[in-house]
């Protein structure tokens, strides 16, 4: 017969479990809203880019200020830190929006995936961590993966598609520094929130610069400032975009924070790798994207990648 404490520890494993699903399952709708905007409203990536971490900031500002004040405050020595963090994002959200301009909802997200491998070997290079056999292994599995879902080993995609094979690679790697620079905001003591609130605010700054600079729309940014009004009167865009912010980042994030208070964190890391499952499952049911037997198996590669690579870590 099960003791209380059993149970009570029994029910925190499934809700954390739940969560943990739900967060997944939140996040992988981020490339499938940024597809649905790119091609109903032709909005620029860079455009779409800049106000989707715009709404975050104003979203997560009120909340913060209403219910824990004290978040918003941030040391001068850590400015410039954040600062240069913000910039990070905005490279990185510029490249991952137009990945999935390019490629897709699917394959960009299954590329993003590259990201643990440049993790470990980025980490190991910087950050003086262990790189055993275990990530070795782990980084081939990735990398190789990401090479058979961008097709990148036939001659032709080269020609066909070179940038957004580049973009969807140079996206993981992006991410990669992000997440480093996310460790390096933990160690430095500062609460997950205030880091999301402004890096964010930071890297729309950023975005709203690379928008603004002439001679670059080839990037898929605003050739003029009207530019940026892009959705103009269609409501339905801009509650869309909206929902892109407060839904996948915020609540995406938000139940990810909360999954690791039932959790361990390399259970939940595990767990979220079924994001670009869902990815692929709702691009083909809505956006009627389809991955062909060489891509579904190159993901399946880089996600084998990423458990073993969680497992080396835990």
């Amino acid at each position: 017969m099960q003791s209380f404490g059993d149970r009570q520890t029994h029910s925190n494993t499934k809700r954390g479990y739940a969560i943990a699903l739900a967060s997944a399952a939140i996040l992988s709708t981020t490339g499938i809203l940024i597809r649905y905007l790119t091609q109903t409203y032709q909005i620029p990536p860079m455009v779409l880019a800049f106000w989707r971490d715009t709404f975050v900031v104003l979203t997560l500002l009120p909340i913060l200020a209403v219910s824990k004040p004290g978040l918003l405050s941030l040391s001068r020595h850590h400015i410039v830190y954040f600062i240069g963090y913000g910039l990070v994002l905005a490279i990185f959200n510029s490249l991952w929006t137009l990945s999935v301009a390019l490629n897709g909802a699917a394959v960009a997200t299954v590329l993003a995936y590259c990201s643990a491998a440049f993790t470990a070997l980025l980490g190991w290079w910087l950050l003086d961590e262990h790189l055993g056999w275990g990530k070795i292994v782990a980084v081939i599995f990735s990398l190789g993966g990401c090479l058979l879902v961008s097709e990148a080993l036939k001659p032709g995609a080269w020609n066909l598609n070179m940038v957004g094979i580049l973009t969807g690679i140079l996206s993981g790697l992006g991410f990669a520094v992000y997440t480093l620079m996310g460790r390096s905001a933990s160690q430095r003591g500062v609460n997950s929130w205030t880091t999301l609130l402004y890096t964010f605010s930071f890297a729309a700054t950023f975005l709203l610069i690379f928008n603004l600079l002439p001679g670059s729309d080839v990037l898929g940014n605003a050739s003029r400032p009207a530019d940026l009004f892009w959705l103009g009167e269609a409501l339905g865009g801009w509650l869309i975009l909206f929902i892109l912010a407060a839904g996948p980042t915020l609540a995406g994030f938000g139940l990810y924070n909360i999954s690791l208070g039932y959790l361990p964190s390399s259970v939940v890391n595990l767990i979220v790798t079924m994001e670009p499952v869902f990815t692929a499952l709702i691009a083909y049911l809505l956006l009627n994207e389809r991955l062909n037997g060489t891509q579904v198996f190159g993901g399946m590669t880089i996600l084998t990648g990423v458990v073993l690579l969680r497992i080396t870590e835990r």
